[in-house]
């Protein structure tokens, strides 16, 4: 989603909420608002408090090759219902009771590829008619959350495949200097942790701005932070988001596991 559908998509928000004449706090309270839907809808806040406290299972009802290439960290994926075509895609009901051991009182909030998705939808449909009594969507999808600033993780199928399809990818080295001068992975760029510092335009990440490490001239460019670590990892990709780079991931892994997906 680029800036002009994400912009439009505010819009609507806004129509929405002066239609039914209430006041909205900010964009992150926002929700699509829609009629009809048997199930109710969570803002981008809800979503993150419910992350943060683990109260429901998020499920990602895209195919795992979404999935895996960038989910939003915390959520689940199951696989596609069989015999359904790609166009009608839809998650397989049995596969969800399997993850939750057949509680059909848990929480669960679904979500896909944002505002015109349907797959949450149709999910949410089936789940109830199979008797699931909490079942609330996050309609505004991932692409709203990446607009946000929100980060999203990377599993290693989806890293081998962005590394061998999208050439326009960058990776980034989260370790210290010394370390990434001793070898990294192919093509990557250098933004150690300990040059990252909090707030925007300043330290390591302002002279990656300037001297051509990170791509200013295309915001909606895939970043992808490996770390040390998980944490080095994120710390980093959150520093980046905040820089309005809208398609930051973090390999959720350790360095030397991407190593290992990326050895030809």
């Amino acid at each position: 989603m680029n800036y002009r559908t994400v912009l439009s998509t505010f819009v609507l928000f806004g129509s929405v909420v002066a239609a039914h004449g209430q006041t909205l706090g900010n964009i992150f309270q926002a929700t699509m608002g829609e009629s009809g839907q048997r199930t109710a809808e969570v803002s981008t806040e809800q979503l993150k408090r419910i992350l943060a406290d683990q109260s429901a299972v998020v499920l990602d009802t895209r195919p795992f090759r979404e999935f895996a290439i960038s989910h939003i960290p915390g959520a689940r994926n199951v696989a596609a219902k069989p015999g359904v075509p790609m166009s009608a895609y839809v998650s397989d009901v049995a596969e969800i009771g399997r993850l939750i051991e057949g509680k059909r009182e848990t929480p669960l909030v679904l979500y896909c590829n944002g505002p015109y998705c349907g797959k949450s939808k149709r999910l949410a449909e089936e789940l109830l008619t199979a008797g699931y009594t909490n079942v609330r969507r996050y309609q505004l999808g991932i692409p709203v959350w990446r607009a946000l600033g929100g980060l999203t993780e990377i599993e290693a199928a989806g890293l081998r495949h962005v590394v061998a399809n999208d050439r326009t990818a960058v990776l980034i080295d989260a370790r210290e200097v010394d370390v990434f001068r001793t070898g990294s992975l192919p093509n990557a760029r250098s933004i150690p942790r300990s040059g990252v510092l909090e707030g925007k335009d300043v330290g390591e990440v302002k002279r990656a701005k300037d001297d051509g490490r990170l791509p200013m001239e295309d915001h909606n460019t895939r970043l992808i932070v490996i770390g040390r670590e998980v944490t080095e990892a994120r710390y980093v990709a959150e520093a980046l988001a905040r820089e309005a780079f809208h398609n930051v991931a973090y390999f959720r892994g350790r360095f030397e596991e991407a190593q290992v997906v990326l050895r030809p």
